[in-house]
Parts: structure tokens; C-alpha cells; sequence
């Protein structure tokens, strides 16, 4: 979302299609506004919080738009033509996230059999590598403080010539600008969907029913523990409250809750029961509800199959808050 919450952006998709596109809910307006020149298969878009307009990557190519209906859309900058020249590109981006000082967006991509990480700049500059791997890092995340480090995963490795899997032995990681990657923990842990705190200096993320806010200079955690399960979870700023969903049992299209916790007062309220969406849709289109804290923790925004249809939901936060006193 916008940082003045008037402009919300989702995904779209027509069945039996798999490509997404973007649409924006103006919602100063009450208007829905489709893009369709931004369809692509990977990669969540950034939303530049003082404007609403939209970073997305199609291919190789960094792209800009909306929100406005006659907004156009502008070329940003590009991966070099040395690097990808006639091979494969499996995915250019998981996460789009800019650099503390605002200059550059992150890459994790994959061409050919590599898997690659750099950044591209928003004046046009050549990209600036960083690192090479030999199997899957994703779900790169610039600090919030720092812009020359990062976070980011180990994920599950399907060979594209064998057709092996090989498993996340420990699965967070970071890296410095002109150094090594360095996990996260010293002894392998397999936690997932990391996430930054505000403050730079901690990471969170999810283990069991818990979620964890750990401070990268000791590997120190402090757990939060939930009644159920956790699937995804995200925090607020001040890391007072805390929304996340659930399932009893995880398959794409499966039953869902998404619930928000006040840890000030230990309340936890359940805001969605999310029925099973076992058809086509369900198993094709990765709506699991990814709760968040949008627009500085004004709004939560999450996915939900209540209407028996995949829809956007949005809560105020302070009736959240409100109602878990």
C-alpha cells in the first residue's frame, strides 16, 4: 500500500491462466484499476510509499507504473546482456525491495544453471553483482537500515536437469556487500518466511507455532508463541502485535486462519476462517493469506476465500487493538 493508504495493490488472474497480472484498489475513489501490460509469473512487486506507483520485474527488465489510469510505463533498468545471452531466465526476482538510501533495487535470480545476486540501480548504472550460488537462495531483502546488506534463504533445490530435490539444511542467511554470505544462525536451523525488524538489527521469523525476533550480532531469539500452528506471520514496527495464518495441514488451496495477536495484553482474535479452495485455483495460484501490516501499521491486509472466492481483505489495526484489550 501507499503510505497514506489511498492506494492498494494485489494480484490479479483470469483461470485457466497462470500468468498474474497487477490491479490497484484507489480506495480514496472506490475505484479497481487493472494493468494488464503487467503480467509476469515470479517476483513480488514494490510499492513506492510516497507516490503509490509500482516496481515490478518482467524477464530481465525493471519496470515502473501506475497507479493513475493514463499513468504510463517507463523501462528503469535492465540485467546485462553479457550475463543472460541466449540462456534460460527461470526467475528474476522473489521479493523487490529497495535499498536503505533508496538507489537500488535487489535481484535473486536464476539464469541458466546459476543463481545469481545483485543489485539494480534507478538511474540506469549497470547492474553490480554481488554473489554467484550453484543451487536455490531466494527471498533476498535489503536492511531497512543498511544498504549494503542483506537478507535472505535457502530453499528447497530442484535440479532442472535431474530432477532431484535436495532439502533446506539451514535456512537463513545474509550477506554484506563485497563479502561472503554468512548464515544467520552458526548451527544449521530450519526456520522460514523471514522477514526484517524496523530497527535493522533483528530479523523475525517463523518456527512451529512460534514466531521468532532474533538479534543477527548474537543469534539471541525471543520466541512468541501462538495458540496454533504457523504458516506466515509479520510483525508491526514497535513488534507489539503480530498477525499470521494457519493451517492443520499445508497443500496450495488448503483451510486457513488468519489471527492477529496483542502482545501487550497476550489476546489473540481469530479476523478469518478460509475455507479449502481444492480446485484449479487453489492448487495453481499461491493464495495462502500472507497476512501484513501495511501503511504504517494502520491497515492489515491478507487474502481470504471467506466469500468462496479469492478476494483482498483489509482491517484496521485499531480495531484490532481495540478489540484484544
Amino acid at each position: 500500500m501507499s503510505a497514506d493508504g489511498r492506494y492498494l495493490w494485489f494480484y490479479a488472474a483470469f483461470p485457466p491462466n497462470r500468468k498474474r497480472v497487477l490491479a490497484v484498489a484507489d480506495l480514496f475513489r472506490n475505484e479497481v484499476r487493472l494493468f494488464p501490460e503487467t503480467g509476469f509469473g515470479e517476483g513480488d512487486p514494490y510499492v513506492e510509499p510516497e507516490t503509490g506507483a509500482v516496481y515490478w520485474m518482467e524477464g530481465c527488465v525493471l519496470w515502473r507504473g501506475g497507479p493513475g489510469s493514463d499513468a504510463s510505463v517507463e523501462a528503469v533498468n535492465s540485467l546485462p546482456e553479457e550475463l543472460v545471452k541466449n540462456k534460460t531466465v527461470s526467475r528474476s526476482v522473489t521479493h523487490l525491495t529497495r535499498s536503505a538510501d533508496g538507489r537500488e533495487f535487489f535481484v535473486d535470480f536464476c539464469i541458466g544453471l546459476g543463481y545469481y545476486f545483485g543489485s539494480l540501480t534507478l538511474n540506469g548504472e549497470p547492474w553490480r553483482f554481488w554473489w554467484r550460488f550453484d543451487r536455490n537462495y531466494n527471498h533476498a531483502q535489503f536492511s531497512p537500515t543498511e544498504p549494503d546488506l542483506v537478507l535472505f534463504a535457502e530453499e528447497h533445490h530442484h535440479d532442472p536437469i535431474t530432477g532431484l530435490t535436495f532439502p533446506i539444511v539451514n535456512r537463513m542467511w545474509r550477506i554484506r556487500r563485497g563479502e561472503a554470505p554468512m548464515p544467520a544462525f552458526s548451527k544449521p536451523t530450519r526456520v522460514s518466511h523471514e522477514w526484517w525488524d524496523a530497527d535493522g538489527a533483528h530479523v523475525w521469523c517463523v518456527w512451529g507455532n512460534e514466531t521468532w525476533r532474533v538479534r543477527l550480532a548474537d543469534e539471541t531469539v525471543e520466541k512468541i508463541a501462538f495458540p496454533r500452528p504457523c504458516w506466515h506471520s509479520h510483525s508491526s514496527r514497535n513488534g507489539q502485535w503480530i498477525v499470521g495464518d494457519s493451517t492443520a495441514r499445508f497443500y496450495r488451496g488448503c483451510p486457513s486462519t488468519v489471527h492477529f495477536l496483542n502482545r501487550e495484553t497476550g489476546r489473540e482474535i481469530v479476523l478469518a476462517d478460509n475455507p479449502e479452495r481444492a480446485n484449479d485455483v487453489g492448487r495453481n495460484y499461491h493464495n495462502d493469506p500472507h497476512p501484513r501490516f501495511c501503511s504504517g501499521d494502520r491497515y492489515v491486509v491478507f487474502t481470504t476465500t471467506v466469500r468462496g472466492e479469492v478476494d483482498v481483505a483489509v482491517a484496521l489495526t485499531t480495531e484490532l487493538v481495540a478489540l484484544t484489550f
